[in-house]
């Protein structure tokens, strides 16, 4: 169901719009809309521009409490995706068309949708101006656009991904994910080669999931001995966390996988199959690999509208919150969540969903005058799948310290955190995230610590 809004409103409704003083106010009149010379005017009580994960959980959580038309979600896209699934697309285990919805079956109904690009932010008079000529005015913002992928900003990736048979591929953009099994069909000898940008990126652990889901493939198929997998990070370290981390690099020397730290990619001759990396503790150092297979994980940021409001951004480009409270530091009527805030926590599905719960009661107490009080300790996790039957689950918070769910150690490869990743999460994902029900595995957390505590 398409739930675009009207583009004109009568001449009754024109006498009747108010216009808001730039303070947010606790109360928002039905959501209207007007037109002036060059731009309709519109008003609402909560903007959440993103129709992403994170944005799709608030509106959900918003429109629910607030009721219908106080909630408007921006966003240009006809698709939602869960792209946790893009890994498991990648070695097969998936297709492309089981990992997205219509946008209109995935938005709240009591939530009005403007299918278009927001354009310029003006925190200052509490607008947003849309790629459709609209000036949305709101009493509470939520920027909930996720990152956007620059793979324009390697030299020769666009081309070699876009050249058929090149071998070059990505699991992170859904117009690329599908080549990636064919390169891995394809590759029968030489060196597969997998990459991580020295910046950051959404799911840090995908890049090393579709090196560990390629080595099984190449195994399965009787390949491995002849296909050298090569694992170029512009990490310091395997992984952030030291727990997971051990257990990775036992992963790594088991399996015969090069691990290469502080390697960047720079440029990428698909007509050689070369791939140029940069030393990145020795800056100006580079080396050329050639490749049988090229796996490359995008530099990324915050999208560009964002990054370009310099009001509401950190220097780095992304929305300057308190990453307790995920307000605004500057703005009080300005919230984030997921990968576009600048809170230090990895930027995963899993983080968005525990940084829900926080900022609804959070805007909440906005909207009725209070200070936020609620609390994101950093939550995220990543579920490392380590081949076709095999995954890691990891969850830690902002100290870089295990959080983990259930009673036995995570760090362990085993099928039913395989099982969770490949058949539950998404059922969890569609059934609950997207209504506004999921907030985290925090109460099973609490059920489960009792079964730890036996255990010890």
């Amino acid at each position: 169901m398409n739930r675009r809004l009207p583009g004109t409103i009568s001449q009754c409704q024109r006498l009747l719009l108010a216009t808001h003083n730039h303070a947010p106010t606790a109360f928002s009149s039905r959501f209207l809309s007007t037109s002036s010379v060059n731009r309709e005017r519109q008003e609402c009580q909560v903007l959440v521009v993103g129709g992403g994960t994170g944005g799709c959980a608030m509106a959900a959580k918003l429109s629910s409490r607030l009721g219908s038309d106080k909630v408007v979600v921006l966003e240009p896209e006809d698709k939602h995706y869960y792209q946790p699934m893009f890994t498991l697309i990648g070695g097969g285990m998936k297709r492309l068309d089981q990992s997205h919805r219509q946008m209109a079956d995935v938005l709240p109904k009591k939530a009005k949708w403007v299918k278009e690009k927001a354009l310029e932010f003006d925190p200052d008079n509490n607008t947003v101006s849309t790629s459709g000529g609209k000036t949305i005015k709101y009493d509470f913002l939520i920027i909930a656009t996720g990152l956007q992928l620059n793979y324009e900003k390697i030299p020769g990736l666009v081309e070699a991904l876009e050249t058929p048979g090149s071998n070059v591929c990505s699991i992170y953009s859904p117009k690329y994910v599908d080549q990636v099994y064919e390169c891995l069909r394809r590759t029968t000898k030489g060196n597969a080669v997998f990459t991580f940008p020295n910046c950051p990126i959404k799911c840090a652990g995908a890049p090393q999931k579709i090196a560990y889901i390629s080595d099984h493939y190449f195994r399965k198929m009787g390949r491995r001995d002849n296909v050298n997998i090569i694992y170029n990070t512009s990490l310091p370290v395997i992984f952030g966390v030291k727990h997971y981390a051990e257990a990775l690099m036992k992963l790594i020397k088991r399996r015969n996988i090069t691990l290469n730290v502080q390697r960047n990619l720079v440029e990428v001759r698909h007509g050689d199959n070369i791939a140029v990396f940069e030393d990145l503790a020795n800056p100006g150092v580079h080396y050329e690999e050639t490749y049988s297979m090229l796996h490359v994980t995008p530099p990324m940021s915050a999208p560009d509208v964002v990054a370009n409001c310099k009001k509401l951004v950190t220097p780095t480009g992304f929305v300057d919150v308190d990453q307790m409270t995920l307000q605004h530091n500057k703005y009080s009527n300005v919230f984030s969540i997921g990968d576009s805030a600048s809170s230090p926590n990895s930027k995963t599905a899993a983080a968005a969903a525990a940084q829900s719960p926080v900022v609804f009661r959070n805007v909440m107490a906005a909207i009725e005058g209070k200070a936020p009080t609620d609390i994101y300790d950093g939550y995220s996790s990543c579920p490392i799948v380590t081949g076709y039957s095999s995954c890691i689950l990891a969850e830690f918070d902002y100290n870089l310290t295990p959080v983990e769910t259930f009673p036995l150690d995570q760090s362990k490869e085993r099928y039913s955190m395989f099982f969770m990743k490949k058949e539950l999460m998404p059922l969890l994902y569609w059934k609950l995230m997207m209504n506004g029900y999921w907030n985290g595995p925090a109460l099973m957390r609490k059920m489960f610590s009792v079964l730890k505590f036996n255990k010890k």
